[in-house]
């Protein structure tokens, strides 16, 4: 029997949303702004550029550009001037966007959504969900933006962590958070 997984995910997605408008309405942020901040407490440094948060969102670069601004203005998020190559540039949370990101955070929703699927033992749903991303990626041409630990260029050495792509050691705080050169 074939299962229709479309109108589960999509009130899923619906109800994700509903709990990050109400959230940011009481913060007096924009839902992209959160998403926004969400997505840079999330990346690696390969992935903390204005490009990468406009690939990942599916945005235009004027629009992430704009948002990028007010965030920055606002004191949320701030710019860093790559040290090796002076034309990119690379975005962190401050101290005071990493507060309102964990104000903002939909926690008691997913504690329980993670309760509800824990007690079915028989549902794997990490791997379900993941291979239903992957699935949606692949079908939309999109990158992965996945965990640098899953990456077929992941790689563990005596020393540390290595990314077998840029050949460059990765911190293991880096090797957990998502990479837009991810690859599977």
């Amino acid at each position: 029997m074939a299962i229709d997984v479309y109108a589960p995910i999509e009130r899923m997605v619906a109800l994700i949303r509903s709990e990050e408008r109400r959230r940011c309405t009481e913060l007096g942020l924009q839902p992209v702004h959160l998403q926004v901040l969400d997505y840079i407490s999330r990346c690696n440094r390969y992935s903390d550029t204005p490009a990468a948060l406009a690939n990942y969102l599916g945005m235009t670069r004027g629009t992430v550009s704009q948002t990028v601004l007010l965030l920055e203005r606002n004191g949320l998020i701030e710019k860093m001037t790559d040290t090796q190559d002076k034309r990119i540039v690379h975005l962190t949370l401050s101290v005071e966007g990493n507060a309102i990101l964990e104000k903002a955070r939909p926690t008691n929703l997913f504690e329980n959504a993670n309760e509800i699927f824990s007690k079915n033992e028989f549902l794997n749903h990490e791997d379900s969900f993941l291979n239903a991303l992957l699935a949606l990626q692949k079908a939309n041409q999109s990158q992965s933006f996945g965990l640098c630990k899953t990456c077929q260029y992941f790689t563990q050495t005596t020393d540390g962590f290595t990314c077998g792509l840029t050949k460059q050691p990765l911190s293991e705080l880096d090797s957990q958070k998502i990479c837009q050169e991810h690859c599977v």
